[in-house]
């Protein structure tokens, strides 16, 4: 693999952004850098093609560059939108539109530019809706990149306390510097699919909202147990506090309405982002009329700001629409062909792994799909951290790379496929899997 180009620009912006890159979760090792992507496939500065699973961490779910969107996009430019900055556009009433036709638990929506600001507000309009200012987050869940909920991701055991918890609070392992003490003392992470935990919270701590993923999708693909979600739900009901579904990855990627839709679960409010645009920058909010009005409450101590000078920018709003309108166009059946393909790689590859005596789980909520090497489907982060083997996982990820297949190259994130896939992809991806768990594995017995 030649990383030559890829080298000479990330040390060329390293010079002028810290680390070299705009956003510091996309600094990996290789250190690739990619120039042009077109459907399923991704080019690098050195010429290299590779086969993508990584979809950008899971916007892209008709792939890159889809003809469709570029049109309508041309179109918006074309007629003259632009960021007006004063009173409503129609676009934006359309897109509320499409949006809500497919979220069964929400009346109203507001949009901004990314999935942090949406997780952001939706705290916020909790704490006004509550009066109270502590939050419930997930280990292992993200949520964004603000104070709020910047804690406890991949944590390391040390950090953890050396063992897991139940039914009570880890402790607060912050991924960013410069939070506030004061600010610090509100967070309480607990351990996914541990409702006991919650139940303690609730009653030691005055809480606004819990937020989490409907699944952990930033450790690769966690479920939730039976009945967690709706154990949440009653639990919100029961104490007063928001439940908050953090849909940002699974809407519009697990289907067509998020998670929600699915599990039957309403959440008061959700969070939304990637999946419905495509890959433009958008994000949303929404939930019950209840808490989406108080930004316009005539309350001012109730009313929460919820402005953005970029919320609602006709480029990405006209991606939304025609990304949304593809999405839930039954004679293109986007979620038929995904979940077609999805099935396709995740036998393939069971066979593969047991062929080469690899104990593998593999889990997959519609066309997101995560690895685990272990013997046992892990149910939380604790059991990702004992059971799965993380060097292997490295490994591996770096052999399928090395010849043309990539995800990201960091253990247990999430694969993505795309409607751009096709079953010759994915018979081309069982082969260079093949491939690299013959050598890996030959390897290691040598």
């Amino acid at each position: 693999m030649k990383l030559k180009e890829s080298k000479k620009i990330l040390a060329k912006n390293a010079k002028l952004i810290p680390g070299g890159v705009a956003s510091i979760n996309r600094l990996t090792d290789p250190p690739l850098c990619f120039v042009k992507a077109k459907g399923s496939k991704l080019w690098d500065a050195d010429g290299q093609k590779y086969l993508d699973y990584h979809a950008g961490f899971a916007p892209h779910i008709l792939g890159f560059c889809d003809m469709d969107q570029e049109k309508a996009v041309v179109k918006c430019m074309a007629a003259n939108q632009a960021l007006f900055g004063s009173g409503a556009t129609k676009d934006e009433g359309e897109l509320a539109r499409l949006f809500l036709k497919c979220i069964p638990y929400a009346d109203k929506v507001q949009f901004t530019n990314t999935g942090s600001e949406a997780t952001a507000q939706a705290i916020r309009v909790a704490r006004s809706a509550t009066g109270r200012d502590h939050i419930i987050v997930m280990q292992g869940g993200y949520n964004g990149q603000h104070n709020a909920v910047s804690a406890n991701l991949m944590t390391d055991k040390k950090n953890l306390g050396g063992k897991a918890v139940k039914g009570d609070e880890y402790p607060l392992v912050p991924i960013t510097a410069g939070i506030p003490k004061s600010e610090k003392k509100l967070i309480h992470p607990v351990e996914f699919n541990d409702l006991k935990a919650v139940e303690k919270m609730v009653v030691k701590h005055k809480i606004a909202a819990l937020i989490t993923e409907p699944v952990l999708q930033n450790i690769g693909i966690i479920k939730p147990a039976k009945g967690y979600l709706e154990g949440l739900r009653k639990l919100a009901d029961k104490h007063g506090f928001l439940l908050i579904f953090d849909e940002v990855k699974t809407g519009f990627r697990a289907s067509i309405g998020g998670y929600q839709k699915i599990v039957k679960v309403a959440p008061d409010l959700s969070t939304f982002g990637k999946a419905f645009a495509n890959g433009y920058p958008i994000g949303a909010m929404a939930g019950k009329k209840e808490y989406l009005d108080l930004a316009i409450s005539a309350d001012p101590k109730k009313r929460v700001l919820i402005a953005g000078t970029y919320n609602c920018h006709p480029i990405p709003v006209a991606a939304a629409i025609a990304c949304l309108k593809k999405l839930q166009d039954p004679k293109i059946g986007v979620y038929k062909v995904l979940e077609k393909l999805a099935k396709r790689l995740e036998n393939g590859q069971v066979k593969l792994f047991k062929k080469y005596g690899i104990d593998v789980c593999i889990e997959r909520v519609g066309s997101a799909h995560c690895v685990y090497f272990c013997k046992e489907v892990p149910t939380n982060w604790w059991e990702v951290l004992e059971r799965h083997d993380f060097e292997f996982d490295k490994k591996y990820r770096l052999a399928l790379i090395e010849n043309g297949i990539y995800n990201f190259p960091l253990p247990c994130k999430q694969g993505s496929i795309s409607f751009s896939h096709t079953e010759q992809d994915i018979e081309h991806t069982l082969k260079v899997v093949d491939k690299v768990l013959k050598k890996i594995t030959f390897a290691e017995k040598v």
